[in-house]
């Protein structure tokens, strides 16, 4: 049973998942749509291709959250699979705490100034006819960890009774 802390990070995360996959669809779109301008018309169109790269930033980077919480992430099963939930369960409690945690503040450290700095001045495109908002698309690096650690927290939440032999396996 997740705390209320847990099941509000869990909804937040399937919520933003779930609207950002739309963001494939989109993206696939545009992507037809700057195949045709450009090999049927002979235009490049440096917005769209833009446009393109933010949305595959974006999809990427808001939906590893949703990823973490569907257990998608890729895992190297040889042993994993073989142990009973509670080995499971630590291995998922220690991998958090000792790499996901860790890296994710680094990376919020890391990235702190460069965003800020984009946002000081609203760095645009330095392509011409691209989009006037790099700013934004940097800010994803620090929304990335952030989601990351609030997923964190919640796996946490409900990995660590298990490890602990308190409840089963959920």
């Amino acid at each position: 049973m997740l705390p209320p802390v847990g099941n509000w990070i869990d909804r937040f995360t399937e919520y933003s998942g779930r609207a950002v996959a739309w963001l494939s669809l989109v993206l696939a779109l545009v992507v037809c749509g700057l195949v045709i301008t450009r090999y049927a018309f002979r235009i490049s169109l440096p917005a769209l291709q833009e446009a393109a790269l933010y949305l595959h930033a974006t999809l990427f980077m808001v939906g590893a959250a949703f990823t973490l919480k569907s257990d998608g992430h890729v895992r190297v099963d040889i042993f994993y699979r073989g142990w009973s939930p509670r080995t499971r369960a630590w291995v998922d409690c220690i991998g958090t705490l000792v790499f996901l945690l860790p890296v994710c503040v680094l990376l919020l450290m890391m990235s702190w100034d460069y965003v800020a700095a984009s946002w000081s001045i609203r760095e645009t495109s330095s392509d011409p006819g691209g989009l006037p908002w790099v700013w934004l698309l940097k800010t994803l690096l620090l929304i990335l960890p952030v989601m990351l650690i609030l997923q964190g927290v919640a796996e946490l939440l409900r990995r660590l009774p298990v490890a602990l032999g308190r409840v089963a396996d959920p």
